[in-house]
């Protein structure tokens, strides 16, 4: 192993996008500004696109054949390897699919599963072009860690392919936890309930997803519907946040007579922590969600959550304790009725004293030092 005083570790990062949009990109940006405060580590990053906000990244541009589109997956992993074999490193680190890795942190599931299970899709060329990459990483022998982001990640990359499972390590997202430290619960929901015309009193329950299908807003609506009939005396709203068929989910709530109950907020960035602090229950019942950071997002402003069996983030979640895991996305009565028990403010409050906890547990700092120990494990 080399001693500090001498020259630092090369790391290869791989990711298409790096610090753009997508869970993965904030992820990757996360990590490894973070892991690059350590001296022993010499970072670089190999993209496509990026936007960096430390000075001991380096980056180099990896170019992308985009049409044919099948060449998209192909040409980016055959230009990366190039670029990375030519440069020489002590490890590569990969966060998508390219011919060859050290570690493989894997922020999404087998290809073939998400086009057929999740997608309900048949398999295109450029399908057909990502997973056969995909399988090529997977099979290469150089690949000695994967690290999925949730068990529900594993459990699918298991059903997929025979790996040793000494070779694989869970590692959750993280979150910034300042972000929400720093604001004060009764200013946020002043401003924000003001702005959007929601009462004091009146009980929030929280959506945030860029894509509405997926994410189960429609279970979310006729949960949110069932619960107001169930309490007639509770004044319950829900306020959505991000993008997706908004036409499509108002009829929706209108249909149910809760259309003057709900709020579409939009995409929201720089409001959006207060959005979670102004807000008392958060929920989301994806049909399939690898992780889901807006849950841990949620939990680092205090909130209990209603998640899906489906969501990724689920195991943070201790049934009863910091919130409610719901096992059939479609069970609407179990849902509601869990949402129910939310109503009582003094369980809510304690339940999402307990969310906080688990976030502070999760920080992008113990992410780092989880990764470190593997970068050390494996360069030693």
């Amino acid at each position: 192993m080399k001693e500090l005083s001498e020259v630092p570790y090369k790391i290869a990062v791989i990711i298409p996008k790096y610090g753009l949009v997508g869970g993965a990109e904030y992820f990757v940006l996360q990590l490894t500004e973070r892991l690059a405060l350590n001296l022993r580590y010499d970072i670089h990053v190999f993209a496509n696109k990026w936007i960096s906000h430390s000075d001991r990244v380096k980056f180099h541009k990896v170019p992308i054949i985009v049409f044919p589109r099948f060449m998209t997956t192909i040409s980016f992993a055959y230009f990366a390897g190039r670029k990375v074999a030519r440069l020489g490193f002590d490890l590569i680190h990969t966060h998508d699919r390219i011919f060859e890795a050290d570690i493989f942190t894997m922020h999404g599931v087998p290809h073939r599963f998400w086009i057929h299970e999740v997608r309900g899709k048949n398999m295109s060329l450029n399908d057909q072009g990502t997973a056969w990459v995909e399988k090529k990483l997977v099979q290469n022998n150089r690949c000695s860690r994967f690290l999925p982001v949730s068990s529900l990640t594993k459990e699918k990359f298991l059903q997929t392919y025979t790996v040793d499972p000494g070779k694989i390590q869970i590692i959750y997202p993280g979150i910034a936890i300042e972000r929400f430290q720093n604001l004060k619960r009764e200013q946020c929901q002043k401003e924000i309930r003001e702005f959007w015309g929601i009462g004091p009193s009146d009980i929030v329950i929280l959506f945030v997803s860029m894509n509405f299908d997926i994410k189960g807003l429609d279970m979310i609506i006729e949960a949110t519907a069932k619960t107001k009939s169930n309490h007639p005396a509770e004044k319950i709203k829900l306020f959505v946040v991000g993008k997706g068929e908004e036409k499509k989910y108002r009829r929706m709530a209108e249909s149910l007579g809760i259309g003057d109950d709900i709020i579409f907020a939009g995409v929201q960035t720089e409001k959006l922590e207060k959005i979670y602090m102004a807000c008392d229950i958060f929920s989301i019942l994806s049909k399939f969600d690898t992780f889901g950071i807006a849950v841990l997002e949620a939990m680092a402003s205090s909130l209990p959550v209603v998640v899906s069996a489906n969501v990724g983030a689920k195991d943070l979640v201790n049934d009863g304790i910091n919130g409610f895991v719901v096992q059939d996305r479609t069970d609407i009565n179990t849902i509601s009725e869990k949402i129910g028990l939310l109503m009582n403010r003094e369980l809510r409050t304690r339940m999402g004293e307990y969310a906080y906890e688990t976030a502070l547990n999760n920080t992008w700092e113990s992410v780092a030092k989880k990764y470190e120990t593997i970068y050390q494990e494996l360069l030693g």
